[in-house]
C-alpha cells in the first residue's frame, strides 16, 4: 500500500473523498450525474461493474418488492442486522457458531440489556438513547424524496462490498440465527423506485474493534449504483456499480459527516465506521410523501411490527410547524402503550392454531370508533391492511380488510377497525418457502395460505367478543332509525301475486338469504383480567371426554386473567399439552374474558378404543408453581362429515321476530340515511343502497334518501302525497335490486376477491344502484304507464327511433 506520505497517494484520497462528500450531498440524480460526469466516471463504462457480477441481474432485482416501503424496510433490516453483528463480533463470538444468540430476540437481549429483546420493555427515552445506531433521513423534493439510511453497525472493509452491499445471492447471513436478511436479495429491491437512473450510494467503513489486520481496515469505501437501459441487443436493462479497474474508491478520514439542513433542531450526527445508503428521488407512493413522521412512520412501523432496535426518524425537508425527529420502535410497542386510548376493552386477544403441522400464534386488535365517527382509530396505524403475516417481528405480507367482510367471517361492520397479526416464527424452514415468497412482500398462492385463511375466519367470526362489539357497532350506526318492514312486505306480496316467475325465487327451496338479522344482545359486563392467573382449572365435566378417531376434541378453562396473556410483551405465560408422555403442539388455543378453549388432535397411531392420558400445563416466570390440569380421552369410532365442514344449524326464532321461517320471505328494514349521516355511511350525493353483513345470511340495508336523483324528482311536485309516492318507489325498488343480487351471493361468497380481482358482493350491490339511481323512478313511472297498445301496434323500427329518441 503508497506511503500515507506518497503525493499521488494524497491527491487521489482527497479527490476521492471530495466526491463522497458531493455525493453524500446531492439532491437530485442530475446532480449526481453531474459530478460522476466531471469526475470523468459516468461516460466511462469500464469504470462500471456489474451488480452481483451479473450481467443479467434484472431478472433478479426486477423480482424483488412490489411495494416502496416493504423495499426501504429491507434496508433498515439490514441496518438492524449490522448493529447486531457488530456486537457478536466485538466479544468475538463467530456469528454462525453455537456461542452466538440462537434468535434475534436473545441477541437484543445479550448486547443490549433488553428484557426478552422486546422494546417495549425499556422507557421511551432509552429506545431515543438506543437510536442512535440506526437512522432514516428525508431530504429533497417533497413529491420525491432522497432517503438515507445509516448505521453505526459492523460497516465493510472496501474490498468485501463486491461481496456485501453490491452482491446477489451471495449467503452471507444464511446460517446466522440473530438476523432477518438472509437471502442477500432483499437489499436491491430499492433499486427501482428509485428515480428514473436507480441511482444509490454506498458508503461504508469497518468497525475499528473488529476490522482486523487489512490493507483497507481504516479506509472508507463508496460506490453509485445505476441502472443502464438496454442497448446492444440486450432486452432489459443491466444494473452496474462504480469500481475503476474493478475496484471500490476509497479513501482515509476519521469520520464522515452526513449533510447538514437549515431544517432540523439538531445537527445530523458524524459517523467514524458504519454504512450509508442514499436513495435519490425515491418514489414513493403519494399517501407517503408527507413528513416522514406521520404516513411514512405509520407505514415502516407496520412492516416492522417488532422492530429489534429503534431507528431514529429525521426529516430535513421543509415541513415547518411541525416535529421534525422520532423514534420508530415498531407497531407492537406503539399498540402497547397506546391501547387504553385505541384499543376496545378486552383488547388484545390472542389465539393460536395449527394448519398442516405448523404453529401459528397471533393477536387480534379492536380498535375504538366514536358514535357518529366514519373513521376508527385503527387509521393511526394501518391503511387497508387487514392481517399481517410476520416473521422475527418483519411482515413478510399481508391480507387487505376486505377478508372481514367474508360472508365466513361477517365482521362488516367492524372492517375498518380491526387489525390481526399472525406470527409465524414457530413455523419450518420448509412452511417458510411455502408460505412467503422470496421477496417476502406477499404471500404465495399454496394449501398451507388456505388453511391459514380457513382458521382465521372461523376464529373471528365466532371471537364472542367481536360478536358483541359487531353488534353494538351495528346499533349505533342504525340508531334506531330502521323502518317498519311490514309497508315494505305487502307491496312485495302484491308484486309476487302478480308475478308466479319472481315469486319463485322467493318462496320453499330459494335459499334466500335472510337479508336483516334482528337480535338484540346484552351489555356485557366489563371484565377486568388479573396481570397473572391465581387459577387455570379445567371445568369438571372435561376431565373424561370421548373423542372420534377422525376428529379433535376440546377442553374448556376458567381462569382469572388478562386475554393476551399468552401473547403480550411482558411476562407471557406459556401453555403445555401433553398426551401419553409426548409434548404435541397440533393444538388450537383462545383465551376471553375469564374462559379459555384448546382445541387438540389426536396422536398418530391412536386406535378404537384407546384411552389417552395427558395434561395441560400453564406456566409463567413469576409464577412459583405452574398450573397443571390431567385429563383422559376416551377414542371412539369414526364419525361422518356432513360434507359442508360442519353442521348447518336451523334457524332460531319465537314467530314473533325478524325472522322468517325458511319458506316465507325474509325483509329487510330500511335505515334510511339523510346528508348529515352521509359521512356514516361512505356516502354522496349520487350513492343509493348499501348493506352491510351481519353474519347468519344476514344483511342490513341502509338507504340514500337524499340521492340526487331522487331530490330531483321530488322538486317537480308540491303534494306530500306524491312525494311519499316516489321516495317509496325509490325504497322499494332499491330493496328489490339488492335481494336480487344478494340472491346469487353464492358466486362471489367462495371466491378470493383479493387474489382473484371479482368484486366483493357488498360493493357490487352499492355501484349497481348507484348506476340504476337515476333510472329507477323515471323507469317505474314509464313502464306503468305503458300499454299493450302502445307496443304491439307500433312498428319495430318506430319502437326502436322512440327509443333511441328518449
Amino acid at each position: 500500500m503508497p506511503s500515507n506520505n506518497d503525493p499521488d497517494q494524497l491527491s487521489m484520497n482527497n479527490n476521492n473523498e471530495i466526491l463522497c462528500s458531493a455525493l453524500l450531498a446531492a439532491e437530485s440524480e442530475e446532480e449526481v450525474i453531474g459530478f460522476l460526469t466531471d469526475a470523468g466516471y459516468w461516460n466511462d463504462t469500464s469504470s462500471w461493474r456489474d451488480f452481483g457480477d451479473r450481467e443479467n441481474n434484472y431478472s433478479i432485482i426486477g423480482a424483488q418488492q412490489a411495494k416502496q416501503a416493504y423495499a426501504l424496510v429491507e434496508k433498515i433490516v439490514n441496518s438492524v442486522d449490522a448493529v447486531l453483528m457488530r456486537e457478536c463480533l466485538r466479544q468475538g463470538v463467530i456469528p454462525d457458531s453455537k456461542n452466538a444468540p440462537s434468535s434475534i430476540a436473545k441477541a437484543v437481549d445479550q448486547y443490549f440489556g433488553i428484557t426478552d429483546g422486546n422494546l417495549a420493555n425499556i422507557t421511551a427515552l432509552e429506545r431515543s438513547d438506543l437510536a442512535a445506531n440506526i437512522g432514516l433521513i428525508a431530504s429533497g423534493k417533497k413529491t420525491q424524496p432522497n432517503l438515507t439510511v445509516f448505521d453505526l453497525g459492523e460497516g465493510q472493509r472496501p474490498s468485501q462490498m463486491p461481496h456485501t452491499f453490491l452482491s446477489l445471492t451471495e449467503s452471507n447471513k444464511l446460517r446466522i440465527p440473530f438476523v432477518q436478511g438472509k437471502f442477500n436479495m432483499g437489499g436491491s429491491g430499492v433499486l427501482r423506485f428509485s428515480g428514473n437512473r436507480s441511482i444509490n450510494l454506498v458508503v461504508s467503513k469497518r468497525d475499528p474493534r473488529i476490522s482486523g489486520d487489512f490493507d483497507d481496515a481504516d479506509l472508507w469505501g463508496f460506490s453509485v449504483i445505476r441502472r443502464e437501459d438496454p442497448t446492444k441487443g440486450r432486452k432489459n436493462s443491466v444494473y452496474t456499480y462504480l469500481a475503476p479497474n474493478r475496484e471500490i474508491l476509497t479513501f482515509r478520514k476519521d469520520k464522515v459527516s452526513l449533510p447538514n439542513y437549515s431544517v432540523g433542531t439538531q445537527d445530523l450526527p458524524s459517523l467514524e465506521w458504519g454504512s450509508i445508503i442514499k436513495l435519490y428521488e425515491y418514489e414513493l407512493p403519494g399517501g407517503l410523501k408527507t413528513n416522514i413522521l406521520f404516513d411514512l412512520y405509520n407505514e415502516i412501523s407496520l412492516l416492522l411490527t417488532r422492530a429489534a432496535l429503534p431507528v431514529r426518524f429525521y426529516e430535513r425537508r421543509n415541513y415547518s410547524g411541525h416535529s421534525l425527529e422520532t423514534t420508530m420502535a415498531g407497531l407492537h410497542v406503539r399498540l402497547e402503550e397506546d391501547k387504553r386510548e385505541n384499543l376496545e376493552p378486552g383488547f388484545p386477544s390472542g389465539f393460536q392454531f395449527n394448519v398442516m403441522g405448523e404453529p401459528f400464534t397471533g393477536q387480534i386488535f379492536a380498535f375504538k370508533k366514536d358514535p357518529g365517527e366514519k373513521k376508527s382509530r385503527a387509521e393511526k396505524y394501518k391503511h387497508s391492511e387487514g392481517i399481517l403475516f410476520t416473521s422475527n417481528g418483519q411482515t413478510h405480507g399481508d391480507i387487505s380488510q376486505s377478508f372481514f367482510a367474508r360472508n365466513r367471517v361477517g365482521m362488516s361492520y367492524l372492517a375498518d377497525s380491526l387489525l390481526v397479526i399472525v406470527e409465524c416464527d414457530g413455523i419450518s424452514g420448509r412452511g417458510r418457502e411455502i408460505l412467503f415468497m422470496n421477496s417476502r412482500d406477499r404471500l404465495s398462492d399454496s394449501e398451507l395460505r388456505r388453511g391459514i385463511e380457513k382458521e382465521i375466519e372461523g376464529i373471528i367470526s365466532s371471537h364472542p367478543g367481536l360478536r358483541a362489539l359487531r353488534e353494538r357497532r351495528r346499533r349505533e350506526m342504525v340508531d334506531s332509525k330502521l323502518g317498519d318492514s311490514k309497508p315494505l312486505r305487502e307491496v312485495l306480496n302484491q308484486i309476487l301475486s302478480k308475478s308466479p316467475a319472481l315469486a319463485a325465487l322467493f318462496t320453499r327451496g330459494a335459499d334466500l338469504p335472510n337479508p336483516f338479522k334482528s337480535r338484540l344482545v346484552g351489555e356485557e359486563e366489563t371484565y377486568e383480567g388479573l396481570a397473572h392467573p391465581t387459577f387455570f382449572r379445567l371445568v369438571p365435566n372435561h376431565k373424561s371426554k370421548t373423542c372420534h378417531i377422525n376428529m379433535r376434541f376440546r377442553l374448556d378453562f376458567e381462569t382469572d386473567v388478562v386475554n393476551d396473556y399468552f401473547e403480550r410483551d411482558r411476562y407471557p405465560g406459556e401453555l403445555t399439552v401433553v398426551l401419553d408422555g409426548k409434548k404435541t403442539d397440533d393444538f388450537s388455543r383462545h383465551l376471553w374474558n375469564g374462559l379459555a378453549h384448546i382445541t387438540i388432535a389426536l396422536l398418530e397411531g391412536v386406535r378404537i378404543g384407546d384411552t389417552i392420558r395427558g395434561t395441560v400445563t400453564v406456566n409463567d416466570e413469576t409464577l412459583i408453581d405452574p398450573f397443571r390440569n390431567e385429563f383422559e380421552i376416551h377414542v371412539l369410532g369414526e364419525i361422518e362429515s356432513s360434507g359442508n365442514g360442519g353442521t348447518r344449524r336451523p334457524p332460531r326464532g319465537n314467530g314473533k321476530g325478524d325472522r322468517l321461517a325458511p319458506d316465507d320471505i325474509s325483509l329487510p328494514k330500511v335505515n334510511k340515511v339523510r346528508e348529515d349521516r352521509w359521512d356514516e355511511f361512505g356516502f354522496d350525493r349520487f350513492s343509493a343502497l348499501k348493506v352491510i353483513y351481519t353474519g347468519d345470511k344476514a344483511y342490513d340495508f341502509h338507504l340514500n334518501m337524499d340521492n340526487v336523483f331522487l331530490r330531483t324528482e321530488l322538486k317537480k311536485t308540491n303534494r306530500d302525497d306524491l312525494s311519499r309516492l316516489l321516495e317509496a318507489r325509490f325504497e322499494y325498488g332499491m330493496v328489490l335490486l339488492g335481494l336480487a343480487l344478494l340472491k346469487d351471493r353464492e358466486v362471489f361468497e367462495d371466491v378470493d376477491s383479493e387474489e382473484n380481482q371479482v368484486m366483493p358482493i357488498e360493493q357490487l350491490v352499492e355501484l349497481t344502484s348507484r348506476s340504476v339511481a337515476p333510472f329507477i323512478l323515471p323507469m317505474i313511472e314509464a313502464l306503468g304507464a305503458l300499454e299493450l297498445e302502445d307496443v304491439v301496434e307500433q312498428p319495430e323500427s318506430d319502437l326502436e327511433l322512440d327509443l333511441v329518441e328518449t
